[in-house]
């Protein structure tokens, strides 16, 4: 990501530079709008996970009867049985499992955003703007939905703007990333050198961060840090998802990201779910990247192990990274509006579903 213009901001000068213009009624961008539209559910079922680092809830919505798999293994030594089944027979079961798990990086708003508008589908058919969405809602229809709207909600806490859309990089590196102790911006990717983010050379927290210091997305997925990732990876687990999302946001077109450590099979997987998102996009007029790899790991340093990758190894899920457009001003970045975020995220859940419906062999190229 390029870096922002600006090397320092206070905590003073960020929330000055907070446009005082409310946001869309159908944007969430708080815990406090999260908890309306929580309340207003009516048909799905609601349970509590563990609390955040900073005593917050954190909850899952799900729709579509829970179809509990004769689990003879762990999906770790069902793999090594040569029979995953061991695990949980997938083609048994009467209805796909799809899973998207929301920001666990608490400025990322648009994913939460996003994912409130899916419940508002799944409860009255339209979105929270009001619009019809049909298709959306009869391929909800198919699937057992899975949806943690909010994986971090210290982070969340912590974000004060409720909305990027229209600011600057610099103001992304600050409620993103936070400051060192002399107001330096931290920024990406040097806002991972340090974890947990804690101690005296620490600013202002970031909203990547629970409370802390822990980015949920690069747990020790072997000894966690946090309280936020392993129940994230124990709704997985729990449920065996035929495709689990993890909704991300930056400053750039719409994307998915490769899936690192794990089987070309599942990388190729991800990447028909990918061109299926492109075409959707191109329907939308929104520019995108091109498809991502099919590969091996390597390279000094080799890629990394995240929450995604995690996912995979104990469920055997298809993992998708979504990245999505703040809609930043500014030089570099890619602009957009509130409304063409949230047909964005739509757009992704349509192709989400479609393929957890009727999986596509993966294409060559």
């Amino acid at each position: 990501m390029t870096k922002a213009s600006v090397d320092t901001m206070t905590y003073e000068e960020a929330v000055e530079r907070i446009p005082d213009d409310p946001n869309l009624e159908f944007w969430v961008g708080s815990l406090e709008a999260l908890e309306d539209q929580l309340r207003s559910l009516e048909h799905g079922s609601i349970a509590k996970l563990p609390d955040s680092a900073g005593g917050r809830p954190v909850r899952l919505v799900t729709y579509g009867a829970f179809e509990e798999p004769e689990s003879r293994a762990n999906f770790n030594s069902a793999v090594a049985s040569r029979d995953p089944t061991n695990y949980a027979d997938r083609e048994r079961r009467e209805k796909p499992v799809v899973c998207f798990v929301g920001p666990v990086h608490g400025h990322e708003v648009e994913g939460l955003t996003g994912l409130c508008s899916l419940l508002s589908i799944l409860e009255t058919g339209r979105d929270l703007r009001g619009r019809a969405q049909p298709t959306l809602r009869e391929l909800t229809d198919e699937c057992r939905v899975v949806i943690l709207p909010c994986g971090n909600p210290d982070g969340l806490a912590r974000f004060e703007p409720d909305s990027l859309q229209g600011l600057t990089l610099a103001d992304l590196e600050f409620w993103g990333q936070g400051t060192w102790a002399d107001d330096r911006l931290i920024g990406w990717p040097d806002a991972k050198q340090l974890h947990p983010m804690t101690g005296d050379d620490v600013g202002f927290l970031g909203c990547y961060f629970n409370d802390d210091g822990v980015n949920p997305m690069h747990d020790e997925p072997f000894a966690p840090m946090g309280v936020e990732a392993p129940a994230i990876l124990d709704v997985v687990r729990r449920e065996a998802p035929d495709v689990t999302v993890s909704l991300h946001s930056h400053g750039y077109p719409p994307t998915l990201h490769r899936p690192q450590f794990v089987p070309l099979q599942k990388q190729a997987d991800s990447r028909s779910i990918h061109r299926a998102y492109n075409t959707l996009l191109a329907d939308l007029d929104v520019p995108r990247l091109y498809l991502h790899d099919v590969t091996g790991e390597s390279g000094r340093p080799g890629p990394y192990f995240n929450l995604v990758s995690a996912a995979y190894h104990v469920s055997g899920t298809t993992g998708v990274l979504h990245e999505c457009p703040h809609g930043l001003s500014g030089d570099d970045v890619f602009q957009i509006n509130h409304e063409g975020i949230l047909d964005v995220q739509l757009a992704l859940y349509e192709a989400i579903l479609r393929h957890a419906v009727d999986p596509v062999e993966p294409a060559e190229s």
